[in-house]
């Protein structure tokens, strides 16, 4: 894979990635040796220990579940294969970089990135954070305490790409969906976000809304956040708020080569197997949540229900690409005619 600058008039250069199915095998190939801890010792870096397939069998088999579903991605992207595609540095703020350990991360907000960004700050720390749950979850979020690949000149990037095991966590889109909507629109203390979209939405969707509602924004309900999404006007006015835009448009999957790609449905195991490969599974942790609550099938079927089969076929033809690139079933509770 391959970045190059085209500058074009009253533009900022932007970036063109060229896929190439050989620098998946150079990869391996890439003088990528990390320096360990021990004086005067190396190791391999975690894309060299993939590619090599070497490690302890329950490692091995981990890791063939979060390539095969690559490896399904990259059909896919056959499948579904679009003009070539030219990719700014904006595109490239989601992928988060370490140095020390080799690896590149795209983190997509509701499948668990807070805590993906807290353990990426334990590695990149030098020992200023050690448990990743110590983090506040605020601070994780704070520009400048984890860098992204767009920081980078198109040389560097290049390298990157090239020698660091790249990786990517997603989930069933629509349960994704509904955890978004109730972690923005239903919790009192997110008072920023009902502002800059709640009073937005209930403006373009409630007939006759009360004054308050039009100040506050606090009561949107699913049903008037779908209208909302479906909209062609609201991708005309800006792009999507990261926590409900596709995982293909964040991530640009089908231009940039994962080398694992790990479900939300498998967390700990598939966390588990990254951490191996970089080497710090006898250190490190990936955190486990606690929530009881947390928004799973049966829920978005209980937010669905309340959504008409026409606005229901447009969400789902928004998503398809996430619900096809990354192998998730059409839910059941869908009423799409």
């Amino acid at each position: 894979m391959q970045f190059h600058t085209n500058c074009c008039p009253r533009a900022t250069c932007v970036l063109v990635l060229d896929m190439n199915q050989k620098d998946v095998a150079r990869q391996t190939e890439e003088p990528a040796m990390r320096t360990d801890s021990r004086p005067g010792k190396s190791r391999r870096s975690p894309l060299q220990t993939l590619y090599k397939g070497d490690q302890q069998p329950e490692l091995l088999a981990a890791q063939r579940s979060l390539q095969g579903r690559r490896e399904h991605l990259e059909q896919g992207c056959l499948s579904h294969k679009r003009k070539r595609q030219v990719l700014s540095p904006e595109d490239l703020k989601h992928l988060i970089v370490d140095d020390k350990h080799g690896l590149i991360y795209c983190y997509v907000p509701k499948v668990a990135c807070t805590n993906w960004k807290r353990v990426l700050m334990v590695l990149t720390s030098d020992g200023r954070y050690i448990n990743p749950l110590a983090i506040p979850a605020n601070e994780a979020h704070v520009a400048g305490n984890l860098r992204t690949l767009s920081e980078f000149s198109v040389p560097e990037i290049n390298r990157r790409l090239r020698s660091y095991l790249k990786f990517i966590f997603v989930r069933e889109p629509f349960e994704r969906l509904v955890s978004a909507y109730r972690n923005k629109f239903t919790r009192s203390y997110n008072t920023a976000f009902h502002k800059r979209y709640g009073t937005k939405i209930i403006r373009r969707n409630r007939p006759d809304p009360e004054p308050e509602a039009l100040e506050k924004g606090s009561d949107v309900s699913f049903p008037e956040f779908v209208q909302y999404l479906v909209d062609p006007r609201t991708q005309r006015e800006e792009p999507f708020n990261e926590h409900w835009e596709r995982v293909h448009s964040l991530c640009h999957p089908c231009l940039i080569h994962y080398d694992l790609v790990g479900k939300y449905e498998t967390l700990e195991p598939d966390a588990q197997a990254v951490l191996e490969l970089a080497g710090v599974q006898g250190t490190l942790q990936f955190p486990t949540s606690g929530k009881s609550t947390r928004t799973d099938g049966n829920m978005a079927a209980r937010f669905f229900k309340h959504i008409s089969p026409f606005y229901q076929k447009k969400l789902f033809n928004l998503y398809r690409m996430d619900f096809l690139l990354f192998n998730y079933s059409t839910p059941e509770y869908l009423r799409t005619r």
